[in-house]
Parts: C-alpha cells; structure tokens; sequence
C-alpha cells in the first residue's frame, strides 16, 4: 500500500501529526514496541533524523518479544535506539499493586526518559498516547502531565484505528500487531507483583502464542489461571485443552479456566466501576482436576 491509497481524513491527519513532530525540533520517544509509539517513533525518525532518539524499558513488565520486536524496528527504521531498565519494581508502590499502579510505573519511565533528555540535548519526550486512551482509567496520563511528555497522536487527532490504518499505509511491520499492555495489567488491583509472577504470566501467554492464540490475555488469580482470548478462538481452545492445562499447570497454576467473556482490553479495570446487582463475569474452567 502507498501514501496514495489514503482517505483524505487520514492524509490530512499524518501531514498534521508530520507538522508537530517537526514542531518539537528534537525528541526522545518511549518506545514499548505496540504500534502507538511504534507510529510516533517512525514519524520522528523521519522528521527529526538524528533529532529523534526511541527509548525502550526492559524491565520485566516488558514482554521479551516486545523488546527484540523493538530492536529490529528501530534497525530497520534507522531511527537511534536506546534500551533501559527502570526502577519500578523497586518500589514497593509499585509493587503493592494499587489502582493508580501506572502512575508509579510511568513516573518512574519519564524520570528516566527526562534524565536521558536533559544529559543527551533532546528538548522533549514523547508518548504514544491516542485519543482512545482517554476514556480508560488511565493514572499513567497524570505521570504524563507532570514530566510535561507531549502526545502527538492526541494532538493530531488519532484514534486507534487512524494508526493502524496509517502504519499499514506506511507499511510498518507491526500494523497487525495485537494490543500488549505491560504484564502487570494482568493481576487484579492488590495483587502484590515481582519479577516472578510476572515472568510466570508471560510464560503462560507463550503458550498461548505458541498454539496459534492472536489476541489474548493470562490474568493471574493466584493458582488460577484465568484465559482471556478471543470468542472465534473458544474452539480452538477446546480442540487444544490438554495442551493448555498441561503446560500452563507446569508453570505453577493450579487451575486454567476460561473466560467466556472473551477478551477484553483493560477488563480488570471493570472492578473499578460500580456493578449492577447480580454481576457476574462469566468464568468456567474447563479443566478441573480429577
């Protein structure tokens, strides 16, 4: 696909989001690998040439496939990259797991990302932020505020699926690449977090990523395991059940069950809402024990 098969709407929306960037005249650009950023990072490595710097945290909350997809890309954009690995899960903060967990982790990204700036001569720090993410409980966007990181996908009119639409355009490799929130949005508010578990559920969703699975989400209920993927793939999960508890059970659940729900972007933040009498999200585990 060419710059030619775009809509008016997206053509004006990428020369307008081409024009900020050049407005910023040097940046640093957090860089998680997802398309959002990816987007951002591309632009800026196009505009800014040398001007530009992606920087990527591997911390653990990173899915190691998300820190070598954002290697390759930054190679293969030349576009200058640097990896770092931040503070958070020294936190305890942090690692109490509490509704405003984000915060904490960004705080501690954009500390990091300001100290880079200042030292290396970039006047600003960018994020990948879109207009879809500001009706989400989102505290990361307070950590935004104050290190004063500028969001050229919301100021250029970007909703998710204008960037999609444009990285395929562009033709950027991960144009299709599944949504993939840091691993720790994948244990219930107060659910303590370290290195482990979070190694234990990127583990999990290896499997899943291994049998075929294209979108999906391994929530931590303690010794369950509770799957979230997509409705149109409940078969295959039915067809793959024994693979599926057998390897998801060697890496220390007790249980696997399914969510009938499917998935859902962002679904422990349901917790935060007010129920209506009588709620239940619809859980089944297929595998019990003997």
């Amino acid at each position: 696909m060419t710059a030619d098969a775009m809509t008016n709407d997206l053509e004006h929306k990428y020369q307008r989001l081409k024009e900020i960037v050049a407005g910023y005249t040097s940046a640093v650009v957090a860089f998680s690998g997802g398309i959002d950023s990816s987007l951002v990072a591309y632009v800026a490595g196009q505009v800014l040439g040398d001007r530009a710097l992606a920087v990527t945290s591997g911390s653990a909350s990173l899915k190691r496939t998300d820190l070598a997809l954002s290697k390759k890309l930054s190679d293969d954009w030349g576009i200058a990259h640097q990896i770092i690995v931040t503070d958070e899960l020294s936190k305890a903060d942090y690692r109490a797991n509490p509704t405003n967990r984000c915060f904490h982790c960004k705080t501690s990204l954009y500390t990091e990302l300001a100290g880079i700036a200042a030292a290396q001569g970039f006047a600003h720090i960018l994020n990948g932020t879109n207009l879809d993410d500001m009706g989400d409980h989102r505290p990361g966007l307070i950590a935004a505020d104050n290190h004063d990181v500028k969001s050229p996908l919301v100021a250029a009119g970007f909703h998710k699926a204008d960037i999609r639409a444009l990285a395929k355009t562009l033709g950027l490799e991960n144009a299709d690449k599944p949504q993939a929130a840091c691993l720790s949005s994948r244990f219930p508010y107060g659910t303590a977090i370290n290195q482990a578990l979070l190694a234990q559920v990127e583990a999990a969703e290896n499997v899943l990523a291994d049998l075929g699975f294209s979108q999906f989400r391994v929530r931590h209920h303690g010794d369950v395991a509770r799957l979230e993927i997509l409705t149109e793939e409940f078969a295959l999960a039915v067809e793959q059940h024994d693979v599926l508890q057998r390897e998801i059970q060697a890496l220390g659940y007790r249980f696997v069950a399914l969510d009938l729900g499917g998935f859902r972007s962002g679904s422990l933040n349901e917790g935060l809402a007010k129920k209506e009498p009588g709620h239940v999200i619809p859980v089944v585990n297929l595998y019990p024990e003997a």
